[in-house]
């Protein structure tokens, strides 16, 4: 591989001149109160960061990118920080997914527009992992992707309790009756007790894992848990190789492929990670010029079975995981489904990266001859389509209620989240365990931002009864970290005029999840008098980035991209006159 010399660098086009131009950029660089030899005929290095004090996930960020600069500086480059936004979940209202696009659109901003060579990327939460990748495969300069590690493992009174998983299971004992307010109170300050991502296979820790396979990260990287001292140790050796890097030219397009995807898939499947990453995966494939589809992870989720014993598939946390050996271990078990030829970031193959990987327990981190879920239970993502969903919908079959795998109940539809939270725990409201319980308008359009509204809330009066599943249909998201019958991501949505959009209270709704199928029993002749009826609902927004976004989403089978970012293509170096 030939390496570059420092006056191929991009950054030497600011600091490398004679010119007014030049003595300006090295006059303000120093006073910062650099000298000149601490930063000139260096390789200049973003750390972009999104740390956050509302993004508790990526709270340690500012520390960690300290580390980073240790083995920037030490491998001879010039490391300089940069803020980016802070996608938390949680606190980000109304969903962060309205944000992922603006987070791609800001990095790759602010890696064109100042003197970068190459970036480490500091993030994990949800978004964040697609968002900073999004925006740094369209730039396509030399990057590393430092994940922020899921937090320690949480416990309550002797049980295991993993963030969200079991905030969602303790919410629906507390309306059943089963827990009391000061029970409810406890579990506040015992679930969360770390720096870091959820410590479930929740969103954050199946992003993080996926592009890891991919070869995006350092080996092993994604299941360091945040607290654990290695975690700032591999900042560091990012800061380290990505000099190498620079150096060598090893940006995204020499090595993210087709077969780096295909890897991301085999780690997704075998995770049980979540929903999520289906629309994350294809945003990320389009910026990359490769044709990633539903049907290509379907087809993936055909063969490759659950088999990381994690919440909420399974019984332990990613500390447990990242003890067993991690997400090379669970790779090593799944060999003969990766392409191991795939190139990474470290210069060496996926194959050669987990060539001596060990397993240390057997139970968390297991193969196909024992998996945690078999392919005859149930899959990581399942593909429905139908008069419902033309162009695609996805559930975790794994995480649902067999029983409910194949069912047929009459639907009770509610267009908003209001107006299901004022109705959901009538004690009169005509519902059984056979209803099919729908929200719409809650897609990339309609919402908007397509938020996690898809889990469903159970009416309080069949909690009561012992009912903790039944069948929920919605044109938004649902959090990683939950469970249940929970179909996601109906596209395209009500609010574009999909045809959940049509749907009625009492129409028959047919699930059959081996077949593929999700329809509604109404005619062709009623649809399309129903469909002549319809009218789109006015846009939310009349401005701010949320009415960008509104008339430049993309579906969700096709990304939830900006359909002006969504494709590869040439972006003009900043003129510096």
């Amino acid at each position: 591989m030939t390496r570059r010399t420092i006056g191929e660098l991009r950054s030497q086009r600011w600091y490398a001149s004679d010119d007014m131009r030049g003595f300006a950029h090295r006059q303000r660089t120093q006073q910062m109160g650099l000298r000149r030899e601490e930063f000139l005929r260096k390789p200049v290095v973003a750390i972009v960061n999104t740390w956050s004090e509302l993004s508790p996930c990526h709270s340690h960020l500012r520390d960690r990118a300290e580390a980073v600069k240790r083995g920037v500086w030490q491998a001879g480059g010039y490391p300089v920080e940069l803020p980016a936004l802070s996608v938390g979940e949680v606190m980000v209202k109304p969903t962060t997914m309205l944000y992922r696009n603006f987070l791609a659109m800001e990095v790759e901003e602010l890696l064109r527009s100042h003197p970068i060579d190459g970036a480490v990327l500091l993030g994990g939460c949800d978004k964040s992992t697609p968002g900073l990748l999004m925006g740094a495969i369209s730039m396509d300069i030399p990057v590393i992707y430092c994940p922020a590690g899921p937090m320690s493992n949480g416990q309550w009174r002797g049980h295991k309790t993993g963030a969200g998983t079991h905030t969602k299971k303790y919410w629906d004992e507390l309306r059943a009756g089963n827990i009391t307010q000061d029970d409810w109170v406890d579990l506040e300050s015992r679930m969360t007790r770390s720096i870091g991502t959820c410590n479930t296979m929740g969103t954050a820790s199946t992003m993080t894992s996926i592009v890891d396979a991919m070869g995006l990260t350092l080996p092993g990287a994604s299941s360091i848990p945040a607290a654990d001292s290695g975690h700032p140790r591999m900042a560091s050796a990012c800061g380290e190789r990505i000099i190498e890097m620079i150096w060598d030219d090893w940006k995204p397009s020499r090595f993210l492929d087709a077969r780096s995807f295909r890897n991301g898939l085999v780690a997704y499947m075998a995770l049980g990670g979540s929903t999520n990453a289906a629309v994350h995966l294809i945003a990320m494939a389009r910026r990359a010029g490769v044709d990633l589809t539903l049907d290509d992870m379907s087809d993936m989720a055909g063969r490759v079975p659950v088999c990381a014993n994690l919440f909420p598939s399974g019984e332990y946390l990613m500390e447990d995981f990242y003890f067993a050996g991690g997400i090379l271990a669970q790779l090593k078990k799944l060999e003969r489904h990766l392409d191991k030829d795939a190139m990474t970031v470290n210069g060496r193959t996926l194959g050669e990266n987990i060539a001596g990987a060990d397993c240390w327990n057997d139970e968390v981190v297991r193969g196909e001859d024992n998996p945690v879920v078999p392919l005859s239970r149930g899959k990581t993502l399942a593909v429905l389509r139908g008069n419902l969903a033309p162009n695609g919908a996805v559930m975790k079959s794994s995480a649902a209620n067999p029983k409910f795998l194949k069912h047929t109940g009459p639907a009770l539809v509610f267009d908003n989240p209001a107006e299901m939270n004022r109705t959901i725990d009538d004690p009169d409201l005509d519902i059984t365990e056979d209803t099919v319980i729908v929200l719409r308008n809650a897609g990339p359009v309609g919402a908007p931002g397509m938020p996690e509204w898809g889990n469903l809330p159970i009416p309080k009066k069949l909690l009561k009864q012992g009912v903790r599943d039944m069948v929920r249909i919605c044109d938004g998201r649902m959090s990683g970290t939950h469970y249940g019958t929970c179909i996601l991501h109906v596209a395209p949505e009500a609010a574009v005029g999909g045809p959940l959009g049509l749907l009625r209270t009492g129409d028959l709704v047919e699930l059959d999840v081996e077949a593929g199928r999700l329809d509604m029993k109404v005619d062709d002749e009623e649809l399309e008098r129903r469909r002549a009826d319809w009218k789109p609902g006015a846009l939310r927004y009349e401005r701010s980035f949320a009415a960008l976004y509104q008339r430049h989403v993309s579906q969700a089978d096709e990304g939830c991209d900006f359909d002006f970012l969504s494709t590869r293509g040439l972006v003009a170096e900043p003129s510096i006159f």
